[in-house]
């Protein structure tokens, strides 16, 4: 059959015999590029791509008969691949690639860093530059500051412009205390008190006075023997240092301000001045218990430098002020603080009476003992207070004596001239509470006012007619609940004053008229009588 076949084939060749060789020829070219192209498949990779789920490629396993078709090709799609991108090694990187393929070399990452860095650098650096030429233009902060110079107020033109400017200001610390200290240094002085040593005298009779220490500081009173009732003693005795005080030299021919309280009882005093080798010996001209104020005069041929004195009322509380003493001994030690208020009010008692402090300056400028008597100064130089008392349970909290309450005395003190003190208001009758288990006995049905528990001799409720068991139950109509009230309401009156009392005596009611008197007026009339 095969015979038969293959004679087929050559009768129709020899039919058609050229056309039979083209088509075998043809024929033989397609099964080259055939063999050809599945060559290049073996040699070369293959990319595809393969959308939905995978599928298995392979052929079915051949069970060995003749494949049907086997003689025919199968047909395959071929894809030309995307160009791949050659490895090139260390030596061939800088090399240009030929034909049409591209190659993109990324920078290092090293470089990137550092072009990072170097602009960060630069940038600082601009910036640094920009903000050191603001400040040195000032151009970013207000022209005035709160506090600027030597002033102690602020300018008009930095109140005017207080509403613009930020409310949080950068308060600076006035820079001219050193050039205020030592042009006011000088005319500061160093007091020092002695007292002739006696059998018999006490040292001084506010040294074992430990509430009169709490206050003032300076040793238990920088004062002496306090008049001592010891026998005449020579002159020849030797004299014991009492204390140590400041003050200040507030005219040039040698007249000293000082507290009372440094040179009270005082055998010498002897008074420091700076430039001078010997300390010169002070003569006590004035002086004033209720004011705690004494002025001293010192004897020289030259001028001495002084310090001039401010009204206290042209400083305001927050103004920085300036203390200059000699605490603990530390001679000319400064300190600075601000006003922290004023018109303050404290009396300290001691073993010679109350002393009543009236319209002080209150300071956080440290003052210490030692410094009582020197000068509290504004930024200007000038004496605004007499540093006075100090509180040794706190801190920060110091008094001053106003100038404004000196300038009113200090030609008094200076000549000798006793200062008159204070008109003090009171009608001169000594109260108590009622005591409810009374209301019988006194003839009235409530606890209510005050009993008059004593009478003095001579005062405006003597005088008056006021006696002894009265109850007082009103006051210029008005009810009074308990003795203190009537206290209050006749200390806030004024001497001359008149003042109707709703009086109860042997349960009858009746009103007495009483003229407002002064304390201390009455109190030296009965003196001088005694006398």
């Amino acid at each position: 059959m095969e015979d038969n076949n293959n004679n087929n084939k050559r009768s129709e060749g020899g039919l058609f015999g050229r056309p039979d060789e083209e088509s075998r020829e043809q024929s033989e070219r397609e099964n080259e590029a055939q063999d050809q192209a599945i060559e290049n498949r073996q040699d070369k990779p293959s990319y595809y791509y393969s959308y939905g789920p995978y599928k298995s490629q392979q052929p079915e396993p051949y069970s060995g008969g003749e494949r049907e078709n086997a003689a025919e090709p199968t047909e395959v799609e071929m894809t030309t691949p995307r160009p791949v991108k050659p490895y090139s090694g260390p030596e061939t990187r800088q090399t240009v690639p030929s034909g049409s393929w591209q190659v993109s070399h990324k920078p290092k990452r090293g470089g990137r860093l550092k072009s990072g860095f170097a602009a960060f650098l630069a940038g600082a650096v601009v910036v640094g530059g920009l903000m050191f030429a603001s400040d040195k233009a000032n151009l970013f902060t207000p022209n005035q500051g709160a506090l600027e110079g030597s002033s102690s107020k602020p300018s008009a033109a930095a109140s005017s412009n207080a509403a613009a400017q930020s409310a949080a200001w950068d308060m600076k610390r006035p820079d001219n205390i050193a050039e205020l200290a030592q042009t006011s240094g000088p005319a500061v002085v160093k007091v020092e008190t002695y007292v002739t040593k006696q059998a018999g005298r006490s040292s001084n009779p506010l040294l074992n006075d430990p509430f009169f220490r709490q206050f003032f500081g300076d040793g238990g009173g920088n004062g002496g023997g306090g008049g001592g009732n010891g026998g005449g003693g020579s002159s020849q005795a030797p004299k014991q240092e009492a204390g140590l005080g400041t003050g200040f030299i507030f005219e040039k021919s040698g007249y000293i301000l000082t507290n009372e309280h440094v040179v009270d009882g005082a055998d010498e005093i002897q008074v420091t001045v700076q430039g001078y080798d010997e300390p010169f010996k002070a003569k006590l001209l004035g002086s004033s218990y209720d004011l705690d104020l004494a002025v001293l005069k010192i004897e020289n041929s030259k001028d001495l430098p002084y310090l001039p004195m401010a009204s206290s009322k042209d400083i305001s509380v927050g103004d920085w002020v300036v203390a200059i003493g000699n605490p603990y001994g530390f001679d000319h030690t400064v300190t600075v603080g601000v006003l922290s208020a004023k018109d303050r009010e404290i009396s300290i008692d001691d073993s010679k009476g109350t002393r009543n402090y009236k319209s002080l300056l209150q300071t956080d400028a440290s003052i210490n003992p030692g410094n009582s008597g020197g000068p509290l100064l504004n930024l200007n130089g000038e004496v605004v207070g007499i540093n006075t008392a100090v509180s040794s349970e706190a801190q920060g909290i110091g008094f001053a004596i106003s100038t404004d309450t000196v300038q009113n005395v200090i030609d008094n003190l200076k000549n000798g001239v006793e200062i008159p003190k204070a008109p003090t208001p009171f009608m001169g009758v000594s109260l108590a509470d009622i005591n409810p288990n009374y209301l019988k006995d006194l003839g009235i049905d409530s606890a209510e006012g005050a009993i008059v528990a004593d009478v003095q001799m001579g005062s405006p409720a003597f005088k008056a007619g006021v006696k002894q068991n009265d109850v007082i139950q009103t006051l210029n109509g008005e009810k009074i609940k308990n003795s203190s009230a009537i206290v209050s309401k006749v200390q806030a009156m004024k001497v001359g004053d008149k003042v109707k009392l709703g009086i109860v005596r042997d349960g009858k009611k009746m009103d007495i008229e009483v003229t407002i008197g002064n304390k201390n007026a009455t109190s030296q009339n009965q003196q001088n009588s005694n006398q």
